[in-house]
């Protein structure tokens, strides 16, 4: 993905028959399958690719087991069959992972045992492995840091694990392939009408600071939580329809959960699932659910949110962690959509919803990463339909997403860029550039290169927290190797002193929230 071809498309298409605004999960999922069944295709992304809860996620690709407990099994049966499919096409970042229920009350294995066997069956052919029940034994061969005072025994069974943020990348760089533009830094501003029909939109391109005038014959609103904003543009009385919740995850080192298996604590306080995650060589613990009033791109856990994730994580590990033990502590929006007289937010479905305004609008709302290639066919039907194209069946799901191993890698180092790995290596040897940028992060100077050419990263944010997860792994690492970053990029983007000091005093701004508070 090149910027500055991209702003040149933008200068030279006439019209588009798709534009869609936000570039999360869902808004990439749809400019791969509209360009895929050959429309013309523009994605418009107000941030940064990601920014918001597309890269703020549990980090997991499930059929949702908290979905199950409460009936929903049509939800766990779609999510289910996506997981597989996800497995299929990007095998290089979708994985299989273990979790382990560990059971304390004499009932606790019979009955987890037998609702995650009915979690098996649902799979189908798309199941990642057979659940069983555990001796206490074996429970703590597979998770030896549990506490073992009541221990009963356990439940295993799997699912899936990914890195969002890389994922989202390679979707749009798929799409991109596949004859798409997509754009970021460049916000939505106002809409183009006529005859009080929505026919396009004004987006203001952040960098040169210049304004666009887009003409399509449908727009597409999938901006997750701030879905509501965009509506508003469109019309300023919309009822609300998001009723965003926020969840936290605090990340420790890997000594509190060492092995190949994740906990899953099917019951918390709050009504919620409890996750322990090994992920990038560290453990992410989460998650809360917050009810929030405004969203905003940058959410904040609080002191109270952190200290219900230690207090639950201590009840059963052996070494209780404490505040200084927090490498991070990141929170996303989930964008859950508002139901009548449902007060809870854990308990809000997270299944999505299109909504059509009177003046043509389209909107996706709800959802969850995992589905998100479903929601996107659904909402590029309705396009089809709304602007009477002729119709071609969504065939994404034999799409291989970009980075798709055709076998395994001969080395581990660069397995997250998949099929680019060896180009991404070569890229590192040359100079210095295979150096690390921090001595506690496995990272390369040469990946801040192939992020700012290949990945249209623009600020030293964007790489750290998203290209790669430097941020969300050890924020103080992070922001000691910014100054390092901030060079690189200045010399690749042709940047001076002025916006090297810029980025630092913007990207310690936003860092400070991920050290606990």
């Amino acid at each position: 993905m090149n910027r500055d071809l991209m702003i040149k498309k933008i200068e030279d298409v006439k019209e588009w028959d798709i534009i869609v605004i936000g570039g999360g999960a869902t808004g990439a999922g749809i400019a791969l399958d509209a360009a895929h069944r050959g429309l013309k295709t523009l994605l418009l992304e107000k941030f940064d690719f990601g920014k918001g809860a597309s890269s703020k996620s549990t980090k997991l690709i499930h059929g949702g087991v908290r979905y199950l407990q409460q009936g929903n099994f049509p939800l766990v049966i779609e999510a289910l069959r996506e997981r597989g499919i996800l497995l299929k096409n990007a095998n290089h970042l979708v994985s299989n992972l273990p979790f382990v229920v560990p059971t304390y009350d004499w009932w606790e294995s019979a009955f987890y045992g037998l609702g995650l066997k009915l979690y098996d069956a649902m799979a189908g052919k798309y199941g990642f492995g057979d659940s069983k029940i555990l001796s206490r034994d074996e429970t703590l061969k597979k998770i030896p840091t549990l506490i073992p005072e009541g221990l009963r025994g356990g439940v295993i069974y799997y699912d899936g694990q990914f890195d969002d943020s890389r994922l989202l990348i390679n979707i749009l760089q798929t799409a991109v392939e596949l004859g798409a533009t997509t754009l970021n830094y460049a916000e939505v501003i106002d809409f183009i009408k006529s005859n009080g029909f929505v026919k396009g939109v004004v987006v203001r391109e952040k960098e040169k600071e210049k304004e666009y005038l887009l003409k399509s014959k449908v727009v597409i609103n999938a901006t997750g939580v701030f879905t509501d904003e965009i509506r508003r543009m469109d019309e300023p009385g919309a009822e609300k329809l998001m009723e965003p919740s926020r969840g936290t995850h605090i990340v420790l080192e890997r000594e509190f959960l060492p092995g190949h298996s994740a906990v899953m604590v099917p019951h918390t306080d709050d009504g919620r699932i409890l996750f322990a995650i090994p992920w990038h060589g560290k453990v992410l613990v989460g998650t809360t659910d917050m009810e929030v009033e405004s969203p905003t791109s940058e959410p904040i856990a609080t002191f109270e949110e952190i200290e219900f994730l230690l207090e639950h994580a201590g009840r059963y590990l052996t070494r209780k962690p404490e505040r200084e033990d927090i490498l991070s502590v990141f929170a996303g929006l989930r964008p859950l959509i508002k139901q009548g007289g449902s007060e809870v937010t854990a308990k809000i479905s997270r299944e999505h919803a299109i909504h059509i305004s009177k003046s043509g609008l389209l909107t996706i709302a709800g959802g969850k990463w995992t589905t998100y290639r479903k929601m996107a066919e659904d909402a590029v039907d309705k396009a089809l339909a709304l602007c009477d194209f002729n119709f071609q069946k969504s065939k994404t799901e034999e799409v291989k997403i970009h980075g798709w191993l055709e076998k395994p890698l001969n080395s581990k180092r660069f397995e997250i860029y998949g099929s680019d790995a060896e180009d991404v290596e070569m890229l590192c040897n040359k100079g210095d550039w295979y150096d690390l940028i921090h001595p506690q992060l496995n990272i390369h100077k040469g990946e801040v290169i192939w992020a700012v050419r290949k990945e249209m990263a623009r600020s030293v944010e964007d790489f750290l927290a998203r290209r790669r997860r430097a941020l969300f792994l050890n924020a103080q690492a992070a922001i000691e190797s910014a100054p390092v970053v901030a060079e690189l990029m200045a010399k690749e983007l042709r940047k001076g002193k002025d916006w090297r000091k810029s980025q630092l005093k913007e990207f310690e701004k936003i860092a400070k929230y991920y050290l606990p508070v």
